[in-house]
């Protein structure tokens, strides 16, 4: 990845985590997510000048997809991931459409973990289906006291 790249995804994920002191909402987060997917797929693209143009391209689609998706994501859907997290063996999917919204989504615990301080921790993966535009995302989730599941990663 060149200079130019770099210096682009770094600025972008430096403004969207320093933009504001209150949690992201589903819709930044789906940007942000977006735009670090569509980069690293528009830097695959070509070479020299045409990279840098294909990458920055590529950030700025894949904010427009990731923002879309995260936008129509509910309380819902978050309840039936937490759901999930809390019940589904590790490699075990979960699947469905959410009928406000008509997003399709899949969740997927891949690994379960317990940290030094005693946490429960679940690493998954996510497929969400929008309007015919497919995003995934991957993260890590941790049981908080009160039984929820928190987006750590």
């Amino acid at each position: 990845m060149n200079k130019l790249t770099q210096g682009f995804i770094v600025a972008l994920l430096a403004v969207s985590v320093t933009a504001c002191e209150t949690p992201p909402s589903k819709e930044a987060t789906g940007a942000v997510t977006g735009a670090v997917v569509g980069g690293i797929l528009g830097q695959q693209v070509g070479g020299g000048r045409g990279q840098d143009l294909a990458t920055v391209a590529g950030v700025i689609l894949g904010a427009v997809v990731g923002a879309n998706i995260g936008r129509s994501l509910d309380a819902q859907d978050e309840m039936r991931a937490q759901q999930v997290l809390e019940y589904n063996r590790t490699g075990h999917s979960e699947r469905w459409v959410n009928p406000d919204t008509g997003a399709d989504v899949t969740v997927v615990p891949t690994r379960t973990y317990q940290t030094a301080q005693g946490q429960y921790c679940r690493e998954y993966t996510t497929k969400v289906i929008v309007g015919g535009q497919k995003e995934d995302a991957y993260g890590t989730a941790c049981r908080q006291p009160d039984g929820s599941w928190k987006i750590v990663q």
